[in-house]
């Protein structure tokens, strides 16, 4: 958990020192006060980048000298931070206590869940992106997970240039391919026990005021071993097609409300929110069970589209559970949650 949090020329934050207390922090505010800026700043405390996926060039303030720093002491004593330089505004520099390390480091230090308004379209939009929320799953409970999808993503487009050349090296792409083998099937083993752990915990729910979610793995599979040799046997099919066509980045995540046994894609909208706000939950509960650690959560409005019972209920289940932010317009939203929890009044 988060102790203290500083954000240094952050979006439209110049200067921004927090202490939040352990279990609910709830910043609010008008439209534009930065609620969300808070968020995404907590959310690149992770690897990846963050829950907007935006550049890093676009987070630092714009009247600002250049360059952004985010900083956190975390509840052991940890201290970590990210940030950039005036003049290198899309190279990313992580320090934890002090030191240089990669972004990938992160995920041994602290675990981030998020939920936001834009990820309501998860079940209707490509696979691309029930991926990264798959991955974002798997490494709060795996936080190797993150250096293997980097090194298989690397090989991947390393081997997709050379497949553009009229001679490729042949020895370079059969390296390339044991690379992407080795670390597609450490990738893709981690996804799997990810979902089927995830999908068990929800279906030993009861029903209740968060619809279940039933998950399972859709396309590409393959035994240890199985991707060298279909990389090797499909050079010809993915040099026409420009883009490599089998591995784990072929996978889908495939979600269905289990009281009604239909596709999420096929229901409400406000269904489609809860079925995501319980999957979150219950991978909370997951990576307390198993960790010892409740990660931190993230939800970025979602008390306004809840109805009361909903956000009672969500309030009763996430209290106790380690420190939850969540941002609204309204502090009258968030009457329930107690004496206890951290207020942050911007704008």
């Amino acid at each position: 958990m988060l102790d203290r949090l500083v954000l240094t020329d952050f979006r439209n934050h110049d200067a921004l020192p927090l202490a939040p207390a352990r279990g609910f922090v709830v910043p609010t505010g008008p439209n534009g006060a930065g609620k969300t800026n808070v968020m995404e700043a907590v959310s690149l405390l992770a690897p990846g980048r963050g829950l907007r996926r935006a550049a890093l060039g676009e987070m630092a303030r714009t009247d600002g000298a250049g360059g952004f720093g985010v900083a956190a002491t975390l509840a052991d004593g940890t201290e970590i931070a990210t940030g950039t330089l005036a003049n290198a505004p899309e190279r990313r520099v992580v320090r934890i206590n002090g030191a240089a390390s990669a972004a990938n480091a992160l995920a041994e230090r602290l675990s981030i869940l998020w939920l936001t308004p834009a990820m309501d379209r998860l079940f209707t939009e490509p696979a691309s992106g029930r991926r990264q929320f798959l991955d974002r799953l798997a490494l709060a409970l795996f936080p190797g997970h993150a250096v293997h999808a980097a090194r298989y993503d690397a090989a991947m487009r390393s081997r997709n240039r050379l497949l553009t050349e009229e001679r490729p090296d042949r020895e370079w792409l059969d390296a390339l391919e044991r690379r992407m083998a080795e670390h597609g099937t450490a990738l893709d083993a981690v996804r799997r026990e990810t979902v089927a752990a995830l999908a068990e915990r929800l279906a030993a729910q009861p029903a209740g005021d968060f619809p279940r979610a039933g998950l399972a793995l859709e396309g590409w599979s393959g035994e240890p071993g199985d991707l060298v040799d279909q990389l090797r046997a499909g050079r010809a099919r993915d040099a026409a097609a420009g883009r490599t066509l089998a591995g784990p980045h072929r996978v889908d995540l495939l979600v269905r409300h289990l009281e009604k046994d239909r596709a999420a894609a096929l229901a409400s909208t406000g269904e489609q929110k809860a079925l995501m706000l319980g999957i979150v939950l219950a991978h909370a509960e997951l990576v307390t069970a198993r960790t010892s650690v409740p990660p931190v959560l993230l939800l970025d409005e979602v008390a306004a589209h809840l109805d009361p019972a909903r956000r009672a209920a969500l309030f009763a289940r996430l209290a106790g559970r380690g420190q939850v932010w969540m941002t609204g317009t309204e502090p009258a939203l968030f009457a329930d949650v107690g004496g206890g929890a951290t207020r942050i009044a911007l704008g």
